[in-house]
C-alpha cells in the first residue's frame, strides 16, 4: 500500500520518481481501509527537506499510511516559507485532539542550549506528554530523543569537545528486538551532533533498553517498552549528501571544521559520497511501522498510555 500526502506537497513528486508509491487523497477516499496515521513533529529548518526524508522511509512500508505534518505554534521557522507552513502544516495545538499510530519527533539545532532555555520548550513538553495518552508509538529522533529522554526520565546530555560527524559503525545489542530484524551485525549511520547521552545515564533507567550502539560514538537507539517509544540519537534517515552539505555550510560560513569521518571517499571533498546506510533505514521504519501495525488498536479511540 502507498502513502497517502497532500498532491501538491514538493515531496509528492520526488518521491513518485523514486518509486514510492504515493496514494492520491482523491484515490484513498474509495479505499475501504484503515490506514496507519503516523504524524511528524517538524523542528528542523528546512522542513522541506526534512518531511521528503520521513517521508521516503515511511512511503515504503507495505501498509496504507496517512502522513501528517506538524509543527509547534510558539516558534517562527526562518528557512521555510509561511505559505509551505500554512498549505500542508498543521500546529500541534490544531491536532492535540487527535489520536496517532505513529508519531515521529524530528531534531532541531538547539542542542547546545538548556532544555528549559528552548523558546517552544514549554510546548515542546505537552506534546511529550500529549504522546503517552494520543499516540501508540513514538520514534524520537536526535534532539526528539535527548528532550524526550531528558523530559521523561531526567537524563541529562554532555557536551562533546567537538562535533562527533561522519559515518560510522555500528552494532546491535540485542538480535531479538522487533525493531532490529534483518539487520547485519554491523552497519554504518551517520552522526551529526554537537552532544551526547551517554550509556552510563541510560542503565541507570530501568525501562530503557539500548539497542544499537557505536564503539566511537556510544548509544545509538533505546527502546522504552512502557509507552512504545524509540530513541535514535543519531540520523539514520539522512539523504546521501546530508552531511556534506552540513560541511560546505560551515566551510562557506568560515568555520573550523574537518570533512566529516569516513564520508567522502578517500576524504576528498571532492567525490561524491556513497550512501552505506540506506538499506538500515528502510529497515527500521518498516520494522517500527510492522509492529505498530501488529500492535495498535483498531479504533484509534483506543489509543493511549496501557493500550
Amino acid at each position: 500500500m502507498p502513502i497517502k500526502i497532500p498532491d501538491r506537497l514538493p515531496a509528492f513528486d520526488t518521491l513518485v520518481q523514486e518509486g514510492v508509491r504515493v496514494l492520491t487523497e482523491t484515490a484513498a477516499i474509495r479505499q475501504d481501509i484503515r490506514p496507519l496515521k503516523i504524524g511528524l513533529l517538524n523542528l528542523m529548518p528546512n522542513k522541506i527537506k526534512t518531511e521528503l526524508q520521513m517521508a521516503r522511509l515511511v512511503g515504503a512500508s507495505p501498509l496504507q499510511v496517512e502522513f501528517s505534518l506538524v509543527r509547534v505554534g510558539g516558534h517562527k521557522a526562518k528557512n521555510t516559507s509561511e505559505e509551505h507552513l500554512l498549505a500542508f502544516y498543521q500546529t500541534w495545538d490544531e491536532i492535540k485532539h487527535l489520536k496517532f499510530d505513529g508519531f515521529i519527533i524530528t531534531g532541531a539545532p538547539v542542542e547546545t542550549m538548556d532544555y528549559e532555555a528552548v523558546t517552544y520548550w514549554d510546548e515542546m513538553a505537552k506534546i511529550l506528554d500529549w504522546t503517552t495518552t494520543n499516540v501508540h508509538s513514538t520514534l524520537n529522533v536526535c534532539w526528539g530523543a535527548m528532550a524526550a529522554a531528558y523530559h521523561f526520565h531526567g537524563i541529562p546530555k554532555h557536551a562533546l569537545k567537538q562535533k562527533a560527524f561522519g559515518i560510522y559503525s555500528h552494532h546491535i545489542l540485542n538480535a531479538s528486538s522487533v525493531y532490529l530484524n534483518g539487520f547485519s551485525d554491523d552497519f554504518a549511520i551517520p552522526v551529526s551532533r554537537w552532544t551526547e547521552v551517554r550509556r552510563a545515564d541510560i542503565d541507570k533507567v530501568p525501562q530503557l533498553q539500548i539497542l544499537m550502539e557505536s564503539d566511537e560514538m556510544g548509544v545509538c537507539l533505546a527502546q522504552e517498552r512502557k509507552g512504545n517509544r524509540l530513541y535514535m540519537f543519531n540520523h539514520v534517515e539522512y539523504d546521501s549528501t546530508s552531511l556534506g552539505d552540513e560541511y560546505f555550510r560551515d566551510v562557506a560560513a568560515g568555520l573550523q571544521i574537518a570533512p566529516p569521518f569516513n564520508y567522502f571517499p578517500d576524504n576528498d571533498p571532492g567525490k561524491p559520497p556513497l550512501n552505506r546506510w540506506r538499506s538500515h533505514a528502510h529497515l527500521l521504519f518498516g520494522n517500527w511501522i510492522n509492529e505498530i501495525y501488529q500492535t495498535t488498536p483498531y479504533v484509534l479511540d483506543e489509543i493511549g498510555e496501557g493500550d
